[in-house]
């Protein structure tokens, strides 16, 4: 099992990498944009009145990456919304090597074509760095969720980080792996 190679991967090193050369024109192959990670999380503000729905999104989040989530704190307390420094309000999941190949592969040729009304993901998702982040409105979409046993129906933050210096070679980058943008 050790010399398994993601099929997304496979097809980065053979055929994505040496087109994004040609097309940007670098003159190292280090230059060419590539993946670093990507990170899952879900916000679950409702999780101070009850705990039993964080850990529901760390099982949730746990099954559709294959890797154990980690429960995350807030930073400041903020009375508003009765949340105190330290509480543990939120799950996330950083993805790296196979992982992340397997999960980007199983997101846009699987989950992506799930979701209700879909005309393609949001082009403006880019921070000016080469970075992308997505919301998805239900974590219902993965085959991997099983609707039965399901807490409540809760959104997850997607962020793709990429070697890429800026938002238009990130775009080429993703296009390549079968990201499907709205034109």
């Amino acid at each position: 099992m050790s010399n398994y190679v993601p099929r997304l991967k496979k097809v980065y090193v053979e055929k994505i990498a040496p087109e994004l050369f040609k097309e940007l024109g670098y003159k190292s192959v280090m230059q060419t944009p590539r993946l670093v990670k990507i990170v899952l999380s879900m916000g679950i503000g409702e999780a101070l009145a009850n705990k039993k729905l964080l850990d529901a999104a760390a099982t949730d989040l746990g099954l559709i990456t294959g890797q154990k989530a980690v429960k995350t704190k807030a930073k400041k307390s903020i009375a508003n919304f009765k949340l105190r420094q330290g509480n543990e309000i939120g799950v996330m999941v950083t993805l790296r090597g196979a992982k992340m190949y397997e999960f980007l592969d199983r997101f846009v040729n699987v989950a992506l074509p799930r979701v209700k009304d879909f005309r393609g993901i949001n082009p403006n998702g880019f921070d000016g760095n080469g970075n992308y982040s997505l919301g998805i409105t239900e974590q219902i979409i993965f085959p991997e969720i099983d609707f039965d046993k399901i807490e409540r129906i809760a959104g997850l933050n997607i962020n793709v980080v990429t070697t890429a210096r800026t938002d238009a070679e990130a775009k080429a980058l993703l296009l390549k792996f079968g990201m499907p943008f709205r034109k």
